[in-house]
Parts: C-alpha cells; structure tokens; sequence
C-alpha cells in the first residue's frame, strides 16, 4: 500500500465505534450515587458517635477507628464524583473522556489511606507507653454499631469491586468492619483480664492494616496513571497474535495501556504488502477482532506501512517483533 493511502486506513483502526460506556461491572449508575450517598451520611453518624465514645471511655482505639472512619468520607465522596464523570463522553479537550477519574480518586485515596494509617500509629504507639483505663461497655456497644455500618456499605458494593477505584471503597470499609470486630473483642479481653494495653495495640493493629491495604491500591493506580503495560498482559503475545494475522509481515512501535477499568488501549505500527485499500482494511478488521478476542483490547490505534522500508524509518519501541516471536 503506498504511504499516501496508509492514513485512510489507519483512521478506521481507532476504537471509538466500540461501546465505552462501561458500568463498572456494578450495576446501574444511579443505584451507585444512591448507595455512595448513603454511606457518606452513615459514615458522618458513626464518626460523631465514635469520638463520642472515646472521650467518655478513654479508648484510644475508639478514637482510632473513628480517625479511620473519617477517612472514608473523602474517599466516598470522591468515589461518587469519579463515576459519575467517568460515565460522561468524550469532548474536544478531554478526547478519551473521563475513563482516568476513577483511577486518580484511587490513588488520591490511597494516600488519605496512608497518612491517616501513620497517624493512627503514632497515637496508638504514645498511649501503648502510658496506659489508660477505658470504658469497655461503650467500646463493645459502639463497635458493633460501626460493625453494622461498615459492613452493610461492604456488602452494598461488593460486587463492583473489580473497579479500582469502587475496590478502594471496598477494601477501606472491610478493613473497617474487621477493625470493628477486633475492637468488640479486645474489650471483652479488657473487661475479663483488665490488660489495658490491649486498647493501643488494636490502635497499631488497625493503622498497620490501612496501610498495607492502602499501598497496594496506591502501586497499582499509580502504574496505571504512568501508562503501565496491563499487569495481566504479555507485550511478546500481543505482538505474536498480530503476526499471525494473514498479510501481517511485521509490527513494531507497540504502546499498551489502560484507560479506564476494564478498557485496554492499544497503538503499533504494522507492515503489509502493497494492496488495495479494501484488502487492507479486511487485514485491519481482523487484526482488532483478534486483539478483541484474546485481549480484550477494544480501543487500538494501528498504523500501516509499506512493506520495505529501510530499518530507519521510525523508531522501535520495543524492538520490532517479527513472526518468528510464537
């Protein structure tokens, strides 16, 4: 094909005649807004009477977990507006629309995760050295009031937790509810045994476990927002099922990356013989019909060229992958 007819076909190849409005695997939109809503107020109602309940008990880990609860606040909230913008199209200056919100309200709120884990650690750590007697009633009374709270907006959004960023919201609120079940049972060890202690240690408990659940959603949405490869992807095989395309002699320049939940994109250049147009856009057809298929890679970008030319005539990045790549 000559190079003056290659950027016909190559403006066929975009994805935008697929369908991107992905629903997060949740359900409804409106159900989400509706349950994220609720979950704010119970969250406010539970912060107030937790910190309640640590300065009329002394617990410390009272105090903790309403620190911790208070967190999910922003989260929810940022949660709500990041699908709600990630369901609205495309315009002339956000031209991939708002698929990346969802991930960047997860890295926003890892790092709330984060510093609210810190936080926790180091009060737990100061009252761990001088103990303070606390009123175990109200710890146990109060914990299973958040239990049931924490663990109803747990269940509510179960099922969209493939969504990074709906993940967030639940993997927060499930630490929640365990740190709940851990505190209703640390006050019954307080309350049998008198070892006060016990109040702080939950405290380094609960921080520690914010933490390591904040990091990973941290690590994963940040190697998404630098365009990482899709973890469960193989550069080599993707390039091996575009080679196997009859009439495919060579594709090189292969950009991966993830737009949005469940929305791979992907950009290569590809070599094919001198044809005519309607040959090539039969060779490009099936090309995204087997990355489709096998990939799941539904917005791709592939630019033809003749094949031929000289080892110089763009960069490779990666090298170029060749049919022998099986």
């Amino acid at each position: 094909m000559h190079a003056d007819g290659k950027s016909s076909a190559a403006q066929h190849s975009h994805g935008y005649g697929h369908n991107h409005g992905h629903t997060h695997g949740f359900g409804a939109g409106e159900a989400v807004t509706g349950i994220l809503g609720a979950a704010v107020v119970a969250t406010l109602v539970l912060v107030a009477v937790e910190f309640i309940a640590a300065y009329v008990g002394h617990t410390i880990a009272l105090a903790s977990d309403a620190v911790h609860n208070l967190t999910d606040v922003p989260t929810l909230v940022i949660s709500w507006l990041a699908l709600r913008w990630a369901r609205r199209p495309p315009t002339h200056e956000k031209t991939f629309g708002y698929h990346r919100a969802g991930i960047l309200a997860a890295f926003v709120n890892a790092m709330v995760l984060a510093l609210a884990a810190i936080f926790v650690i180091g009060e737990s750590v100061a009252r761990l050295r001088v103990p303070v007697a606390v009123g175990t009633w109200l710890m146990m009374w109060v914990s299973l009031l958040a239990l049931a709270i924490n663990g109803g907006i747990t269940l509510a959004v179960h099922r969209g937790r493939r969504d990074l960023n709906v993940r967030t919201v639940w993997l927060h609120n499930l630490g929640d509810a365990l740190s709940n079940i851990a505190i209703f049972a640390g006050a019954i060890v307080i309350r049998s045994t008198g070892a006060q202690w016990m109040d702080p240690a939950l405290g380094i408990a609960i921080g520690a476990m914010v933490l390591w659940s904040g990091a990973g959603i941290l690590r994963e949405s940040g190697h998404i927002l630098l365009e990482g490869l899709p973890r469960n992807l193989r550069l080599e095989d993707v390039a091996a099922a575009v080679l196997r395309v009859e009439g495919v002699q060579e594709a090189h320049d292969i950009h991966i990356w993830t737009l949005g939940t469940d929305l791979l994109a992907l950009s290569c250049h590809v070599r094919i013989p001198d044809m005519h147009m309607e040959e090539s856009e039969r060779i490009l057809a099936n090309i995204r019909e087997a990355l489709e298929r096998d990939f799941h890679i539904r917005h791709t970008t592939i630019q033809f060229e003749r094949a031929g030319l000289p080892a110089h005539a763009g960069l490779y990045m990666p090298a170029p992958a060749h049919r022998r790549i099986e």
